[in-house]
C-alpha cells in the first residue's frame, strides 16, 4: 500500500480498529479514511453507497463489528447476526462497486466447530457444529468470509480474511457485563483490590483454554498481509483453487493457556492479592480455541508481545481510561 493510499478503517474506535489505526499512523500512512457510528452508519445501505462514491478509499480494513462476550451475545442474540449481516454486506459490496484494491475483513476465531480438532486450522471452516453461546455471531462472520470468496471468484476482486485469536490491549471494553474475559478480569481485579475484598467469583471451572494475543501484535499481521506483493497476496484468495481452502489467514500467537492460569496472571499484575473462586454453574464456552498459525508464519510473520508484557499495558490503559478508583475518569 502506497503511502499516500486513501485507506478506510471501518470501526475505528474499537479494541481492533484502533490498534488498525494506530499501526497505520505508525508507518506513515497519511491517508487514513476514518468515521464514526453517527457519522456513518454503515448497517444503512444507502448511507455507506455514498459514503464510498464521495470518499473513493482504495483499501479497506473492515473491523467494523457488534462484538461482545459470552452473555452479550447469549443476551442480544438477533442484534449481533442483524447488524453484523448488514454491515459487512454492505461495505463488501460498496468495496467492489467502487473498485477498491484490497480489503481486508476481520473475523474471529469463533467461527470453527466448537469440536474442531486442535489446534484450529483454516480448512476446518464448517466441518462441525458451532459454541451455541456465540453462534449468530459467528454464523455473520461465517457468511462475511463466504462473501469475500464468491466476490473473489465471481469478480476478481482481492477481499482476505483474518481470522484473529482472542484480543486484548488498549481501546478495549470494560464493561462489567458485556466485556470479553481479559477486560472483565482486569476491572474486576481491580474494583476487589480497591474494597480488600478476599476473594473474587471467576465464571466457569477455569479449566477451558484459551489462545490470547495483544492487540497491535494483531494489527502489525494485518497491515503486513495487505502489503505483501501479488504473487503471495493473490494465492491467498482462492479465486481459481478447486482445493476447497477459503480466502482465510488465522491470526494469533500458537500456544495458549486456561482460564485459571490467565486469572492468577491478571490478578498478579493487578496487585491483587485474595483468592480466587470458580463458578461451575457459570458457562464455560467451547473447550479449547488455539489457532493453528502455520500459514502466517509461512508467510513470514509471528507476535512480538508476551502475554506478561501485554497484560501490564493493557492494565496501564485501564487505568489511563478510568480513576484510580475504577470510576470513569473526566472526559472519558
Amino acid at each position: 500500500m502506497d503511502k499516500h493510499a486513501r485507506i478506510y478503517v471501518a470501526g475505528h474506535r474499537g479494541l481492533v480498529g484502533s490498534a488498525l489505526l494506530r499501526n497505520l499512523q505508525a508507518m506513515g500512512y497519511a491517508n487514513l479514511l476514518t468515521r464514526t457510528h453517527a457519522e456513518l452508519d454503515l448497517t444503512d445501505q444507502a448511507v455507506v453507497e455514498a459514503f464510498f462514491q464521495r470518499e473513493k478509499p482504495e483499501y479497506v480494513l473492515l473491523a467494523a463489528a457488534r462484538v461482545g462476550g459470552i452473555l452479550a451475545n447469549n443476551t442480544y442474540p438477533a442484534d449481533f447476526i442483524r447488524d453484523n449481516l448488514a454491515i459487512q454486506t454492505h461495505v463488501i459490496h460498496a468495496a467492489w462497486q467502487h473498485g477498491v484494491q484490497r480489503l481486508l475483513f476481520l473475523g474471529s476465531s469463533c467461527i470453527y466447530p466448537k469440536h474442531a480438532p486442535q489446534p484450529l486450522r483454516e480448512e476446518h471452516l464448517l466441518t462441525g457444529p458451532l459454541e451455541p453461546t456465540n453462534r449468530p455471531y459467528a454464523i455473520a462472520k461465517i457468511a462475511g468470509i463466504e462473501m469475500c470468496w464468491s466476490y473473489n471468484r465471481q469478480y476478481g476482486t482481492r477481499f482476505l480474511a483474518v481470522m484473529p485469536t482472542n484480543l486484548y490491549g488498549p481501546g478495549d471494553n470494560y464493561h462489567p457485563q458485556n466485556s470479553h474475559v481479559i477486560p472483565a478480569l482486569i476491572r474486576r481485579f481491580h474494583e476487589a483490590k480497591l474494597v480488600h475484598a478476599p476473594s473474587v467469583t471467576v465464571w466457569g471451572t477455569g479449566t477451558p483454554r484459551r489462545e490470547f494475543m495483544y492487540s497491535d501484535d494483531m494489527a502489525d499481521a494485518c497491515v503486513y498481509l495487505m502489503n505483501l506483493p501479488d504473487d503471495r497476496f493473490v494465492p491467498l484468495l482462492g479465486q481459481d483453487r478447486n482445493d476447497g481452502l477459503a480466502p482465510l489467514v488465522n491470526i494469533g500467537v500458537g500456544h495458549d493457556l486456561s482460564i485459571r492460569e490467565l486469572a492468577e496472571a491478571v490478578a498478579a499484575t493487578v496487585g491483587y492479592a485474595g483468592r480466587l473462586e470458580f463458578d461451575p454453574r457459570k458457562p464455560d464456552g467451547t473447550p479449547r480455541k488455539l489457532m493453528n498459525v502455520d500459514r502466517l508464519d509461512a508467510l513470514g510473520w509471528k507476535a512480538k508481545t508476551d502475554l506478561r508484557e501485554g497484560l501490564a499495558l493493557a492494565y496501564r490503559d485501564f487505568l489511563a481510561r478510568t480513576g484510580a478508583d475504577g470510576m470513569p475518569a473526566t472526559g472519558v
